[in-house]
């Protein structure tokens, strides 16, 4: 190699790290200090008695809530724990029977228009819709008996450590990891807390709900066929690494990767190759993340607070997706006396005229918030 062309080919290299560098120092590391939760205003209304939950269902009670998202339509769905309260903050469905299944279609006036589901899951956890209408939802459990009962399936399998794709029908079209076994290869899980699935049809799976076998904390990378493309990250806290990655997201104008790092106290956020872009704290202690076309980011979080009960602050925190800034905080309506385990907004959702939509574990609770002023 001649000294113009070494000349050159660092130069290059030197440009493209620059490029790499860019989106961290100057989105991840805009400013040092941001407002306090309780600084930030709350232009948003709770909707009372939304939705209608039938009385065949628990007597229209719910149970454990996780997750909550809208699909190309409008309608909203909810993956939930079968309307079981046991174990708390951990429920399951197992031995529910058909009675409570844990998919539910409502309308944006919170009728119910569809459910099922019923034996899929032992304890469900995370759960997208995908553009042409599909559902994805993973299974954290890793017990072979769960309050004494059996968490095998009709087929003998104890349910748990997968992914599931389902039809809008409730068929289901793919499995991604392996049924009832704990791994950290490219065809197992270690507890796989949530999906997303962006808009080419990759699908993009958060592992390592604590505790778990291995230690895990990874995003797990697979084409729309099922073809395991690549993972990143470990437990750990260091930039890129993760520890309890409790949901993940793949939105916003620039498609990227969003993780709520959970017992780091931070989201992240990367490209889809798994390129680091920003570790944001201002968010407080994330259990869920939404990212909205407009580039609004909703955090379902906690936060510490001496003033507040159990020391405690929960709410959803919303801001820019790209900047990380800060605009409003719905302070949680919860009473933390009443609840025994379990966080709230554990999933998040925002349609397309701005309502929220929060589901509740710990509260037992699907909440729907629109904006006022």
């Amino acid at each position: 190699m001649t000294r113009s062309n070494a000349a050159s080919t660092l130069l290059s290299v030197a440009l493209s790290l620059i490029g790499v560098m860019a989106p961290v120092s100057l989105i991840g590391q805009q400013r040092s200090s941001y407002p306090k939760p309780t600084e930030l205003p709350n232009p948003y209304r709770l909707v009372d008695n939304w939705p209608t939950l039938p009385q065949t269902m628990n007597g229209g009670r719910w149970g454990e809530v996780i997750r909550v998202h809208v699909d190309e339509k409008g309608d909203i769905w909810v993956f939930h724990r079968c309307c079981s309260v046991v174990p708390a903050g951990s429920a399951t469905c197992v031995g529910r029977g058909n009675a409570s299944p844990p998919f539910l279609k409502f309308s944006p006036s919170g009728q119910l228009l569809k459910s099922f589901g019923a034996g899929l899951f032992a304890y469900p956890h995370g759960f997208t819709v995908d553009r042409e209408g599909n559902l994805w939802a993973t299974d954290v459990n890793d017990e072979e008996t769960i309050l004494g009962v059996s968490a095998r399936n009709s087929d003998g399998v104890v349910m748990g450590q997968e992914v599931l794709k389902l039809s809008p029908e409730g068929k289901v079209l793919m499995v991604l990891g392996k049924e009832g076994v704990a791994g950290t290869g490219s065809d197992a899980f270690d507890r796989p807390t949530s999906v997303a699935v962006a808009p080419n049809g990759n699908v993009f799976v958060s592992d390592g709900h604590d505790p778990n076998r291995f230690g895990t904390g990874r995003v797990v990378k697979f084409s729309k066929d099922g073809r395991f493309i690549k993972a990143w990250g470990r437990k750990g806290s260091a930039p890129g690494d993760f520890d309890e990655p409790h949901d993940i997201f793949v939105g916003g104008s620039r498609g990227w990767v969003y993780v709520a790092d959970r017992k780091n106290n931070r989201v992240q956020v990367f490209d889809q190759d798994g390129g680091f872009i920003a570790a944001w704290t201002q968010f407080g202690q994330p259990s869920s993340v939404f990212v909205g076309r407009d580039d609004t980011i909703y955090v379902g979080a906690s936060f510490p607070s001496a003033s507040a009960k159990k020391g405690e602050l929960r709410g959803i925190v919303v801001g820019n997706a790209i900047s990380g800034s800060l605009s409003a905080f719905i302070p949680d309506p919860a009473d933390l006396d009443k609840v025994i385990r379990g966080t709230s907004a554990s999933g998040i959702a925002a349609d397309s005229t701005g309502a929220v939509f929060a589901a509740d574990v710990g509260a037992h609770n699907l909440r729907k918030y629109i904006k006022v002023k």
